[in-house]
């Protein structure tokens, strides 16, 4: 029996390339390609695929949110990313990820290790995974950490203190610090960042 496979990336060109070339393997069927997270679960709970793999960055819900979802379901899953920052692999190994690998990650290696996922064995970038060894503490407090991820939704600095229940001013202070320590010129280039690093 082939190896029933969803693949989920936003960006159309990427998903299709890779989804023609991944079928192109004699032991690997692609039953469901998404192009947001939300649609991913509902594909996954309704196709059952024997492993996804989840680009990182998606609209509705990201790969790291896809991976919590599917976590008590027999689907394995594998995270690629163009990020391939320590915290990133944190956050998704604590998800349930069997898999991570950078964007940059040939198509053929890629089905090698959806083949060694189905089988059961993980598999980390070791680069990524040497990173991981050496990767500097997180420089913000928890605190600016809630603020950050709380302003990674958009909302306003009014939405945030009502979400954290905060003083206003309290949350500016927070934002401004952040944004200070990460040389970030906005509130939401520091929640990408922040982000990106995998600290929220």
């Amino acid at each position: 029996m082939p190896i029933r496979l969803l693949v989920a990336d936003d960006e159309e060109m990427t998903r299709t390339a890779l989804v023609a070339l991944l079928d192109l393997e004699d032991d690997i069927r692609v039953v469901a390609e998404c192009a947001d997270g939300g649609t991913a679960v509902d594909a996954a709970t309704r196709e059952r695929p024997d492993v996804a793999l989840l680009d990182l960055e998606m609209p509705v819900l990201d790969g790291v949110g896809v991976c919590e979802r599917l976590a008590g379901s027999p689907t394995r899953t594998v995270v690629v990313t163009r990020h391939a920052r320590p915290g990133v692999l944190r956050r998704a190994l604590a998800a349930g990820a069997s898999g991570f690998l950078p964007k940059s990650t040939p198509v053929q290696q890629v089905a090698d290790v959806v083949r060694r996922v189905h089988g059961g064995r993980r598999f980390v970038d070791p680069d990524i995974a040497a990173m991981a060894l050496t990767e500097a503490d997180c420089p913000l407090t928890a605190r600016e950490l809630d603020v950050l991820r709380a302003a990674r939704s958009g909302g306003t600095v009014a939405d945030i203190a009502g979400e954290l229940h905060l003083a206003q001013g309290t949350v500016r202070n927070y934002l401004s610090s952040a944004m200070t320590t990460l040389d970030a010129r906005t509130r939401h280039e520091a929640a990408r960042r922040a982000w990106e690093e995998g600290w929220i």
